[in-house]
């Protein structure tokens, strides 16, 4: 049996040399803050974007205080209290990977939130807008939990990667 193998072990080195030699795709980043992302320029956080369930409408990124009383609360009343509130917003990409970028102030701990706003409103819409956080695991039928927001951002850009869930039924939010 080795025998039957033996001919293509010369070729092996050179098969595994042209698949570690090809250059990673290129991901489009998004946001009014791509250029911190793109350029390494940090404190920022790179969000990578999965789940997307179709094209349309405009991608939030916000950033939120890393406290569970104000995770989630109105924009205005978290600048008018002079807390971390900033949103970042773009179509997304008619095709292809793509990532969200927003500056935050300083390195630290924060709360994240990506929504998929389907329908062009400034009101979620349980309905057909999707819902997506740093952590793990599903929304369902509840308030998303504040631990499932929570990311720490470094210096540089700290990269996460959020998938989206959308309304299923009776099972409440979940990946599709």
């Amino acid at each position: 049996m080795l025998i039957a193998f033996r001919p293509f072990l010369p070729l092996l080195p050179l098969g595994l040399m042209l698949v570690s030699a090809a250059a990673p795709m290129p991901i489009e980043m998004l946001g009014s803050d791509a250029t911190a992302c793109r350029a390494g320029r940090g404190p920022a956080i790179q969000v990578n974007v999965a789940g997307l369930k179709d094209r349309q409408g405009e991608m939030w990124l916000e950033l939120y205080p890393a406290s569970e009383d104000d995770f989630l609360r109105d924009d205005t009343a978290l600048v008018a209290e002079g807390k971390t509130f900033r949103r970042t917003r773009a179509a997304p990409p008619a095709s292809g990977d793509f990532a969200m970028c927003v500056s935050v102030p300083r390195p630290g701990r924060y709360a994240l939130l990506l929504r998929h706003n389907r329908t062009g409103k400034d009101k979620f819409s349980i309905w057909s807008d999707g819902v997506g956080f740093p952590g793990a695991g599903t929304i369902g039928r509840s308030r998303p939990k504040f631990a499932q927001a929570v990311v720490d951002a470094g210096s540089g850009v700290t990269v996460s990667t959020i998938r989206l869930q959308y309304l299923r039924g009776l099972r409440g939010f979940q990946p599709l």
